[in-house]
């Protein structure tokens, strides 16, 4: 239900992104003592007063957003945790995030694949739902992980039909998520 909520808050949070087909190097290394990533060309941080502005639930710890917009909506990443109160591991925590969100009105995966974070291999799951009635179907991608006692969860959203470029982005984003600092982030 939590991950439902979420990708209902997302959906707000998605409103308008074009996308060039350059290759990919990360523009803005993000690191916030918890969280970290690299943003490609395009992508910007979306501050945390500007997140509990629109509405969003306090485990939300990050957000990203293109700068573009496409049919409307512009492409967010947001990163939500969750205190864990058993230990699990993260592919098992990952399977289960996968699982929550198949309920969701107009559910279907597009893709599953293998990635690693910290060390850890889970899965970047695509798919499409509608968790919002009024709003349009969207394309999610969601990369869920445990470091130490909480669990983390990665979830773009985007308009279904985007071009190889977005998606690209998209998941360069993901692939890039991290909760331990780097050498170059202290």
């Amino acid at each position: 239900m939590r991950r439902a909520s979420f990708l209902i808050i997302l959906c707000l949070l998605t409103a308008c992104a074009g996308s060039d087909s350059a290759v990919l190097e990360c523009a803005l290394e993000y690191w916030d003592g918890t969280v970290g990533l690299c943003l490609p060309q395009g992508w910007s941080v979306i501050d945390a007063q500007t997140l509990r502005q629109r509405g969003v639930p306090e485990e939300t710890i990050a957000g990203f957003q293109a700068d573009s917009a496409v049919s409307g909506q512009f492409p967010t990443v947001t990163v939500t945790r969750e205190l864990l109160t058993a230990e699990i591991a993260p592919e098992v925590y990952s399977n289960a995030s996968m699982r929550s969100v198949s309920v969701l009105p107009g559910y279907q995966e597009l893709e599953t694949t293998s990635m690693e974070v910290d060390g850890a291999t889970v899965s970047l799951h695509v798919f499409t739902a509608q968790p919002v009635t009024e709003e349009p179907m969207r394309r999610f991608y969601q990369v869920s992980t445990v470091a130490g006692s909480t669990g983390y969860t990665a979830t773009a959203a985007a308009p279904v039909v985007i071009d190889d470029a977005l998606d690209e982005q998209i998941v360069f984003v993901l692939q890039h998520l991290t909760f331990q600092e780097s050498d170059s982030q202290q």
